[in-house]
């Protein structure tokens, strides 16, 4: 990966998800630089990671080649205060606030035509797990592009749309889906207590069902998610039952609600900010 000087403004989980990904993959920490009003971020990323760390986002973006909003949507407007005097022209700003659309980030900074990145990470990316939707504005070369890939791929899979409005999809898809694999464990790991197992086994025949299952889908990535259902749907057997139960509840339906839902909401919070 090509080595650009980096600040990330603010220094959350995501951020933290990143510059790990980073340094295992060997970018040097020195080019490497996290913002945040306080120290109590800060200090932990510097002991762990040895990257720099500033409490002034306009120095950090003004030394960087590369700035990265890795704070929540509800304080980006004040950040995007303190870069306006930043030159931003020859810079790739990448985004990973959600909600906040690229027209409006250019609205805060007084800047148009950015080589402007939105991202869509999810919460994976914090054990190098994620998956990542990204879309670029049409300022944004193709070196930039390469560049935010392998950043991202430090941290799991990415994937790139082509219009900014699929990031909501990816939300949908991705972004907020973690949470829904969480409650179908969730509400698995119940059912087995309820039929007598203690809280730690149905939590391990829970998670090593679930990480069983999505590395057989990753092994056998050529065989649609379909066939491997059937795979294990005997007719007339156990399984078979409860896939009958689940479709006479119309599970397949409730799932698309949810994803509609969450794209839904997703459009509402790009007119908040």
């Amino acid at each position: 990966m090509e080595h650009r000087k980096i600040a990330f403004i603010g220094a959350g989980n995501m951020a933290k998800a990143i510059i790990a990904g980073l340094i295992s993959s060997d970018y040097p920490a020195n080019a490497i630089t996290a913002t945040a009003p306080g120290n109590q971020r800060l200090i932990p990323l510097a002991d762990t990671y040895g990257i720099n760390t500033s409490n002034d986002n306009q120095v950090a973006a003004e030394q960087a080649e590369v700035i990265i909003l890795s704070v929540k949507p509800q304080l980006l407007e004040t950040v995007c205060e303190q870069l306006k005097s930043v030159d931003l022209a020859d810079k790739l700003l990448i985004s990973v606030a959600a909600g906040v659309n690229c027209n409006r980030i250019s609205e805060m900074l007084k800047q148009p035509e950015l080589n402007l990145i939105r991202v869509m990470p999810n919460t994976p990316s914090l054990i190098n797990r994620g998956m990542s939707g990204l879309f670029a504005t049409c300022q944004v070369s193709a070196n930039d592009k390469t560049f935010a890939t392998q950043l991202f791929q430090a941290t799991g899979e990415i994937c790139w749309v082509q219009h900014e409005a699929q990031i909501n999809a990816i939300i949908a898809a991705a972004g907020s889906a973690p949470a829904y694999f969480f409650l179908f464990m969730e509400a698995i790991q119940k059912e087995a207590m309820a039929q007598g197992f203690d809280q730690d086994t149905a939590r391990l025949l829970v998670q090593q069902t679930a990480i069983g299952a999505a590395e057989m889908v990753k092994v056998n990535s050529d065989t649609e998610l379909s066939v491997l259902r059937e795979q294990v749907t005997s007719k007339g057997g156990t399984t078979a039952e409860a896939i009958r139960t689940f479709n006479e509840h119309h599970l397949s339906e409730i799932v698309a609600k949810a994803m509609q839902a969450a794209v839904s909401r997703a459009e509402e919070m790009e007119k908040l900010f």
